[in-house]
């Protein structure tokens, strides 16, 4: 039984990976969902969650990188890209 469990996680895990691609609008549905819930209930969770898919959120996933440089003057500074 716990082989058929792993089998089927794992599936399903392959099946999401292509949705993880899609990062800034799976975090907008969900959190405009979840406060569509708890606003309205669930016709707020269905409005919110369509409105959050058409905006999209904040792109959790992606990579920042620290860029640093030094000035004419010898300081250094750094910014987060």
């Amino acid at each position: 039984m716990r082989s058929v469990i792993k089998t089927g996680m794992f599936v399903l895990m392959l099946a999401a990976m292509p949705i993880a691609a899609q990062a800034g609008t799976l975090e907008g549905v969900a959190i405009r969902a979840g406060t569509g819930a708890g606003i309205a209930g669930p016709p707020g969770a269905v409005v919110g969650g369509v409105i959050g898919g058409v905006v999209g959120g904040p792109n959790v996933v992606g990579h920042r990188h620290r860029h640093c440089w030094i000035n004419d003057n010898g300081y250094r500074h750094c910014s987060w890209r």
